[in-house]
């Protein structure tokens, strides 16, 4: 999954698969792997997004939570 373009980058963040969320996440760097965390935690608690990207957002943080990886400042 090296170098995806964006596009299909949030397209495996956002699938609920869990395997693609993975291979996504773990290609990137840690100030990425932060700001993608931060944004996923935007759509999942912030109004104004579709119930389908909240529930997607959702599961991708469960994902990258369960894979016991830094995401977030010490």
């Amino acid at each position: 999954m090296e170098n995806l373009p964006l596009s299909d980058f949030w397209d495996a963040i956002l699938s609920r698969n869990p395997r693609l969320i993975q291979e996504a996440f773990v290609e990137l760097d840690e100030p990425s792997k932060m700001a993608v965390v931060a944004h996923l935690e935007k759509m999942a608690t912030e109004s104004g997004w579709h119930p389908e990207q909240v529930k997607s957002a959702k599961a991708a943080l469960v994902v990258i939570h369960g894979m016991n990886v830094k995401t977030r400042r010490s």
